[in-house]
């Protein structure tokens, strides 16, 4: 464990120099370069976070008596992770819209591997109490994950409205409008070649009738 210490403080010193370099930016009044340093913050909170849990399971595989308490801190370790990221949100207003994006795909990245964790030590657990166990924490791991996420989603909104992300929605509705209008004329278009042509058959059905009443008629005389 002493490997991950020595990581955190590494990563403490990281936070500061970021924090100065921010300032720096936001004299120079460069917006873009903020929203990289948090990701980048996040990024190396995660590789830590992992570092973490690998060296847990690794414990874990050991010995199997400390299998809740280690479930526990783990769940502890990523709430942690989400509050801190919440915070993040919180505290930069003004990050680009795509660095939010990419904090969320880490985050879902980060779920797929807690995920494929958790399944690899259930296939190595085989008493059964363990695994109820194990069933009954990943259900209440996934639950508190989703409440995060629409917590994060609601978050994220919010910014939106804040950062005048509503002209945006509007116009892809405006688009989208436009787009059903085209579809409906489209839709239009095709019913009316359909009628035609349905007309068409009619009228040539009809003639072909005729011609043969007529020809009928010719025979007959």
């Amino acid at each position: 464990m002493s490997i991950a210490n020595d990581e955190d403080d590494d990563l403490d010193d990281d936070d500061e120099n970021d924090e100065k370099d921010d300032k720096d930016d936001n004299d120079d009044d460069d917006d873009g370069d903020d929203g990289d340093g948090v990701v980048v913050v996040v990024v190396v909170m995660m590789m830590v976070m992992m570092v973490m849990m690998m060296m847990m399971l690794k414990m874990m595989m050991r010995r199997k008596r400390m299998m809740m308490m280690m479930m526990m801190m783990i769940m502890m370790m990523m709430m942690l992770l989400l509050l801190l990221m919440m915070m993040m949100m919180a505290m930069v207003m003004v990050v680009l819209v795509e660095s939010m994006m990419t904090m969320m795909i880490m985050m879902m990245r980060m779920m797929m591997m807690m995920m494929i964790m958790m399944m690899k030590m259930m296939m190595m657990m085989m008493m059964s109490m363990m695994m109820m166990m194990m069933m009954m924490m990943m259900m209440m791991m996934m639950v508190v994950v989703v409440m995060m996420m629409m917590m994060m989603m609601m978050m994220m909104m919010m910014m939106m409205m804040m950062m005048m992300m509503v002209m945006i929605v509007m116009i892809v509705m405006i688009v989208m409008m436009v787009m059903m209008v085209v579809m409906m004329m489209v839709m239009m278009v095709m019913m009316m070649m359909m009628m035609m042509m349905m007309m068409m058959m009619i009228m040539v059905m009809m003639v072909m009738v005729m011609m043969t009443i007529i020809m009928k008629f010719i025979q007959i005389l």
